[in-house]
Order: C-alpha cells, then structure tokens, then sequence
C-alpha cells in the first residue's frame, strides 16, 4: 500500500542543482503536485545547471514536475512568480537570503502577501553564515568527513539536505493545516552533514570503533578474486563466525590483531561463490564485491 501523505499539496520550487530537486522528487513520490521556475535557457535547455552536466539525472530528478520559465529580475518574471504563488502551498527555495530579498522573496513581505504559505529555504549554513559559499565538499570537509585527498563516494550533505528539506516541508504542511497559517523553515547543509557525522563524533566509525574496522567481524576484507564486507557484529552472528572461522576459543575478543588476523586468513582463501554460500548456510550478513 502507498502512502501518499501530501496528495494533492501544491509545491512550486525555485530550487536549482541537486538538493532542492532531490527533494522535489521525494515529495512528488509522497503525492504532491510539484511545479518548478527555472530561469531562462535556450531553446531546448533548462536554466538548471544540473541540465548542462548531467542531463540524465536533470530527467530522473524532475520526471512528473512542471518546469516553466521566467526572468524573476523582470516586471513579466514577476508577474509569473506570483500568479504560481496564488495558488501554492509551499514554496521550495535554495537562494542565500540576500538573494531572497533582492527578488521580493523575503519572509517579511512573503508572509503578509499570502498568510497561508509556507516556505522551505534550503540554505548552505544556517544563520550568520547563510552567506557563505559552499558546495557538497566543503561541507563534508567541515563534518571531517573528508579522508586525505579521497573525494566522498556520493554527495552525502546535497542528498541528506534534501531528505531533511522533504521532512521540513511535511512539518510546515501540518502546522498549516492545523493553524492555517504559513511558516517558514530553514534547511542547512552543513547540518545535514554534521548529522550524518554523528557517528564518528561518538567514535562507532573511527578506525579503533566499532563500525569502523575495530571489530573484526565488521569490515573489508580481500578474498580470491574480490572483498567481503562483513557484517558479523551482534554477539550471536560474531560466534557463528569465529565458529567458521575455527578460531579455537569462541569467545575471542573480536577487538584484537588475533581475531582480525583469523578473519582475513580465512576470507583470503575463499572465493565469492564460497563465500556467498557460507553466508546463506550459516546466516551470516555480508555481501562479496567484484
């Protein structure tokens, strides 16, 4: 059964890149009618850069959204900005504030132009440094979530901010139906990205923690022609594999040079298809690699 919480629910975005449209995406897959202002582009173009450096993902992000167009430095923009406003519950913005206010868009006068609006700003720091130029990166760089000169796998802060701005937008929502009044909620990315870093902060991730290769029956390991990332980290899972593993004593401390020297030995012999095979015969989590 789908759950469809915002059905019908009027969502118009001024969002641009990825996280606003990442959101967008979300919202329309929870029911939400999404419509979307770009600025102006050649024939055949959108004014998202997205468009430009990956058209691909500029589609998936955007099937279902109604993109128009308009100049919002122009009296005719204008004009269309708020006849789409007329008829908006929500509006969806990624501008710095001062942006914001040079096209109107300032809560201030937002607000008093239509009470019941509600507005999510996604922003790149949150207040006094709303300002500041970021991008995914440095805001992961910010979190420590940067290793040596490695760039992150994916755009954790772009993508965790836009399920915070899709979890922002069903708060705005309740609180105007409860009260029939808008409000307006600010999204940060350096706090999506701090958030995601919570554990490390609490040491599970670093290197001696937990989920961070200290347990040998929680990490990479090589195998004959691939990796095995290894999951074995409640008690029980951790003794059926020692058990496998035929470290002697069972109750091996999985935090020792012992036991990761026991665990990489015995992977290092195996192929995947063994592997795999050992997992499905002893209900063991882990997932081989090419």
């Amino acid at each position: 059964m789908s759950v469809r919480p915002l059905r019908a629910t009027r969502i118009l975005s001024l969002a641009l890149n990825l996280p606003g449209p990442a959101a967008l995406m979300r919202l329309r897959a929870m029911g939400a009618r999404c419509t979307k202002l770009e600025p102006p582009a050649p024939a055949g173009r959108s004014g998202d850069p997205m468009h430009s450096y990956n058209p691909n993902t500029y589609a998936t992000l955007h099937a279902g959204v109604k993109v128009f167009y308009a100049n919002l430095k122009t009296d005719e923009g204008q004009i269309k900005l708020h006849r789409a406003l007329a008829h908006t519950d929500i509006l969806l913005t990624s501008f710095r504030p001062s942006a914001l206010k040079k096209l109107g868009l300032g809560w201030r006068s937002l607000h008093a132009a239509y009470p019941a609006l509600a507005m999510v700003c996604i922003v790149g720091a949150s207040g006094a440094r709303a300002e500041e130029p970021g991008h995914d990166l440095t805001y992961l760089a910010e979190a420590g979530l940067v290793d040596g000169l490695h760039m992150p796998p994916t755009l954790y802060a772009d993508m965790g901010g836009a399920l915070m701005a899709s979890e922002a937008v069903l708060q705005a929502r309740l609180q105007q139906l409860r009260t029939g009044r808008g409000l307006r909620l600010e999204v940060a990315l350096t706090d999506a990205a701090h958030y995601l870093a919570l554990p490390r902060t609490w040491g599970l991730t670093t290197p001696d923690g937990a989920v961070g290769g200290g347990h040998a029956g929680y990490r990479v390991y090589a195998c004959k022609e691939g990796r095995v990332a290894l999951a074995a980290l409640e008690p029980h899972f951790a003794k059926a594999l020692m058990d496998l593993v035929d470290a002697g004593d069972t109750g091996v401390d999985m935090f020792t040079p012992t036991a990761h020297q026991a665990v990489a030995q015995f992977v290092a012999g195996k192929s995947r298809r063994a592997l795999d095979a050992l997992a499905k015969r002893h209900d063991l989590p882990l997932l081989t690699m090419r």
